[in-house]
């Protein structure tokens, strides 16, 4: 068996020029396919050396950013990402997901009320103000931490899951290489600093995605704009949220984290997740965020290659009752491109031609599509799109005779 490769090159639509190599004992060949809310004009102080992008350098203020498309999985900024920073409240989202896990499992219900230790009602920072000796739902606890920053909800809610903040804080450690987090070690539930409490933008952003992926249905909480308990109403501290320009998640601060936030927004059908961190006030947070926000927006589309099922190739059959079998997409690919680099896209088949027969629809061939463009490398599965069964003797006999002669059949 030989290699065969097509090679696509990026267009509008599915226009291609093609190319013909030949090689027994079939022909290979060669194929090209020529397949706002308006950002403050705030001037930017940039902080570090600029951020990576898939076009090229870009300056932000914040010390530490990561934006990644929520659909495709596409990085779009890259500032340190992956290099362990102080999280601050922005430990919270983890702390979220392992109280979502516990409500899917059962182990937990929001109307469940858990009672308030003078542990977590002496909790200083940002607070709900739990009542000493009191009992608050699981869903008030929830909206306390979320949207008022509660460290005092935050240890409410570890000590009526796991016992204490020491248990509860473990089962984050657990959870993280599960999520694919490479850069955190968690300490506390709150993000209280610590020297050794440290967390990556990249691990963030991986969090966020994670929790809207896993827990859609507790998502909404993010986007809540204010929150009243104990008759103090506390608005969302997320600028983005209030503005309507996100729909989530946190944000963070102390003197060792500077100011940071995680915000995630879609428009029209395409999620980002954006993580800045190292930011010297809230008005900086603010205006930053949103401008990177609107620029991962203004900057970048999802384009659909192929849907599941459509045909990318035509391949050539050993002796089977057809010459060719058709193999088509075993899944939708979209990719996520710099607006306007969709002509300079590079879409590449490699499989062993000919296909020996009997071919089952829908068996996975041993073929891998992966397009390349700015670095990215993707992969989906290609399948058979029609059954091919063997020919029989005499067929084969004759083909058999036909490649020992050189002759194509």
């Amino acid at each position: 068996m030989q290699t065969r490769r097509s090679l696509l090159t990026g267009a509008s639509g599915l226009a291609f020029s093609l190319a013909v190599m030949s090689s027994s004992p079939a022909e290979a060949k060669k194929r090209n396919l020529r397949k706002q809310a308006a950002a403050p004009a705030q001037p930017i102080a940039p902080s570090g050396p600029p951020a990576n992008t898939p076009i090229g350098p870009f300056a932000t203020s914040a010390q530490y950013a990561f934006i990644m498309d929520y659909n495709t999985g596409a990085v779009l900024l890259d500032k340190l990402a992956d290099q362990p920073m102080h999280p601050s409240s922005l430990t919270k989202i983890m702390t979220c997901y392992v109280v979502f896990a516990m409500l899917r499992t059962g182990r937990i219900k929001l109307d469940q009320l858990l009672p308030v230790s003078e542990n977590a009602w002496r909790m200083q920072g940002s607070k709900m103000f739990v009542p000493l000796n009191g009992q608050v739902s699981v869903q008030d606890l929830i909206q306390g931490v979320i949207i008022q920053s509660g460290n005092d909800a935050c240890i409410v809610l570890a000590e009526g899951i796991a016992g204490s903040e020491q248990q509860f804080v473990a089962i984050m450690n657990d959870w993280a290489p599960k999520l694919g987090l490479k850069n955190t070690h968690f300490l506390n539930c709150t993000g209280w600093p610590n020297d050794n409490h440290l967390m990556s933008a990249h691990d963030i952003a991986l969090i966020a995605y994670h929790l809207i992926h896993d827990y859609p249905e507790y998502y909404h909480f993010f986007s809540e704009k204010e929150f009243t308990f104990n008759n103090i109403t506390q608005g969302n501290r997320n600028v983005l949220v209030d503005k309507g320009l996100a729909d989530g998640l946190k944000t963070g601060h102390t003197s060792a984290g500077g100011y940071g936030l995680c915000a995630s927004s879609e428009r029209n059908g395409r999620r980002v997740i954006l993580v800045a961190n190292g930011m010297s006030s809230m008005n900086e947070r603010a205006h930053e965020c949103e401008r990177l926000l609107q620029w991962a927006f203004n900057q970048f589309e999802n384009v659909k290659l192929f849907n599941k099922g459509e045909v990318i190739e035509t391949a050539p059959v050993w002796m089977g009752t057809s010459p060719t079998v058709p193999l088509v997409a075993g899944a939708d690919l979209v990719m996520t491109l710099p607006v306007g680099w969709r002509n300079k896209m590079q879409v590449t088949l490699d499989y062993n031609a000919p296909i020996a027969a009997p071919i089952t629809k829908g068996q996975t061939v041993q073929a891998s599509l992966s397009v390349q463009n700015g670095g990215q490398a993707i992969q989906i599965p290609v399948i058979a799109g029609e059954s091919v069964p063997k020919s029989g003797v005499i067929s084969r006999t004759f083909k058999n005779i036909g490649y020992h002669f050189g002759k194509k059949i």
